[in-house]
């Protein structure tokens, strides 16, 4: 009975915990936009600052948090369910997403202080856990009802998506702040190879696990991309073939998983 209590306890600590870090990290970064520390939001310093870095999205594209919220959301209330408490997968997920959480908030703070470098490091500390989580939950491998699908695999695989790509562009503003030179590589082409690679990381996922939301979010960024920067012709090209490239492989990836 004690071993049992004990469990108990573990597993009831684990889920009020992951629902009060979704939640924390939801309400400072709502904080942060409305009350900026500096004056400045998240949207406007990017803009500001980062307004020669090829690498980021139309503005219209960062509308996306609100179904990453309520995604991430949905899943805190789900998981705090008392039928989901000895759930063995989400027992797999322990505590990554509230270090994510934790570090969400931090990179927030650090952002709207203009501490870009900085704001990496904590850029990394959200993107880590949230690999761990896909990879212990084995998101796009592991069958799952419609429900844990709808409400654990979906808002965690759209959320490691989205910063996927933040990462690549919080590594490409860290590197402008500090006023890196490319090696003498013109930006349009960095942003051409960063592209590719995020392209060709997505690729990866959808042609090994039947995961469509990931490569979806990927393709949302890479159009945004493409719309930002409609006057880069080499830019706008290249994003807008790996958009088409990454939408093919989705259509297949669908068609196999309707066939299993």
């Amino acid at each position: 009975m004690k071993s049992s209590a004990g469990r108990f306890d573990f597993d009831l600590i684990r889920q009020w915990l992951n629902l009060i870090a979704i939640i924390a990290a939801f309400a400072i970064n709502i904080y942060a936009n409305i009350n900026p520390p500096n004056g400045l939001t998240i949207g406007d310093i990017s803009n500001q600052f980062f307004s020669k870095v090829l690498i980021i999205p139309a503005n219209y594209a960062f509308a996306i948090w609100g179904l990453i919220y309520l995604g991430l959301i949905s899943f805190g209330i789900y998981q705090v369910l008392p039928a989901q408490r000895q759930n063995f997968s989400l027992r797999r997920g322990s505590y990554l997403l509230v270090l994510a959480s934790i570090a969400q908030i931090a990179w927030i703070f650090l952002f709207v202080n203009r501490l870009f470098t900085l704001s990496l490091v904590a850029m990394l500390l959200i993107l880590l856990p949230l690999i761990g989580i896909y990879l212990r939950l084995g998101i796009g491998r592991e069958r799952v009802s419609k429900k844990e699908l709808w409400l654990v695999h979906n808002p965690l695989s759209i959320y490691l998506a989205w910063i996927s790509v933040a990462t690549i562009v919080n590594v490409a503003s860290a590197l402008y702040d500090l006023g890196w030179s490319g090696w003498g590589i013109n930006p349009q082409v960095w942003t051409v190879i960063m592209l590719i690679v995020g392209s060709a990381i997505a690729a990866v996922v959808t042609t090994t696990r039947t995961d469509i939301a990931y490569p979806l979010v990927i393709i949302w960024a890479i159009v945004a991309i493409a719309v930002r920067q409609i006057a880069q012709p080499l830019i706008a090209v290249t994003a807008g073939g790996l958009a088409i490239a990454l939408g093919l492989l989705v259509l297949l990836s669908l068609r196999r998983r309707l066939q299993t």
